[in-house]
């Protein structure tokens, strides 16, 4: 079994839910506190054991890899200032080898990962979304990995939503529990109405897949909005070979639209020893006039 050492962070979305910012900025540099939100992926998939990162670009997205270009200028003035925290911070993604291909059009997140297809090569390869910032113990990057150790098979991972938001997601329909945190799937359905869903399992922003998934791919027909959808392909694939779901049960923040970006900022905000303290008393002030 080959070790899982490759990344592919799809960041080609033309980011409209936050224009006008997104016109000249791209929506993976939009920062939670200090932080552009693709370095929290980045610094997820380096304490997982991984080492190689392709990151699937756009037109307009060239500020994403001047932020992870070495700045040495920058970095010498920290060190000669004694700025050690703040030059750790920009050296976070150091050691880690960063890849850069452009998605052409964004033809969907299956169309992305398969831009990636030559950086892939035939090895296993996590898929990492920017949207989802995700907290726990073992970073769930690492969780997959583990699980793919044991049975060898594409595994992606899956969290329980309200009900009614299933039509957000892809969902799962399990056939059983194979384990405290896997599922055996019988099927993969993207956006399904509440009505339909067949469970409160959605997929959220980590994969692990086989290479077998780019051959899937090549083939997958545009599918909802007129887009190569990965969750199609997912379930094509796990008609040949196996594809289990692992269950999340740490925390995420999403940071996908306007409102839960602005949630997510005052979340990590109350977890920062610098600023929780100050945060607190202005939320609780706030609070106060609202209520007036």
């Amino acid at each position: 079994m080959k070790k899982v050492t490759k990344a592919v962070i799809p960041a080609a979305g033309l980011g409209t839910r936050f224009l006008p910012e997104t016109k000249a900025v791209p929506k993976e540099m939009l920062p939670v506190i200090d932080t552009p939100t693709i370095q929290y992926i980045v610094e997820e998939a380096k304490a997982s054991g991984i080492t190689d990162i392709v990151i699937v670009t756009g037109n307009g997205k060239n500020e994403i890899e001047d932020h992870f270009s070495p700045n040495y200028m920058l970095e010498e003035n920290l060190e000669s200032k004694g700025k050690l925290e703040m030059l750790k911070s920009v050296q976070a993604s150091d050691n880690l080898k960063l890849y850069f291909v452009r998605q052409p059009y964004p033809k969907g997140l299956g169309d992305a990962v398969l831009t990636a297809k030559s950086f892939i090569g035939d090895e296993p390869f996590v898929v990492m979304l920017g949207d989802d910032l995700m907290t726990d113990e073992v970073p769930l990057t690492k969780q997959l990995i583990n699980s793919y150790e044991k049975t060898g098979s594409s595994t992606l991972a899956v969290m329980r939503v309200p009900h009614e938001d299933t039509a957000k997601y892809g969902v799962i329909d399990p056939v059983e529990k194979v384990d405290d945190e896997t599922y055996d799937v019988r099927q993969f359905v993207e956006k399904p109405n509440p009505a339909d869903a067949p469970s409160d399992l959605a997929i959220i922003g980590r994969y692990l897949f086989t290479p077998e998934i780019l051959d899937v791919l090549k083939t997958t027909k545009p599918g909802k909005g007129n887009e190569v959808q990965l969750t199609d392909a997912i379930d094509t694939l796990n008609k040949t070979q196996k594809v289990y779901a692992h269950e999340f049960k740490g925390e995420r923040f999403d940071t996908g639209n306007k409102l839960s970006w602005l949630k997510t900022n005052i979340q990590f905000g109350l977890k920062r020893a610098d600023l929780s303290t100050d945060l607190k008393d202005y939320i609780i002030e706030l609070a106060k006039k609202l209520d007036q």
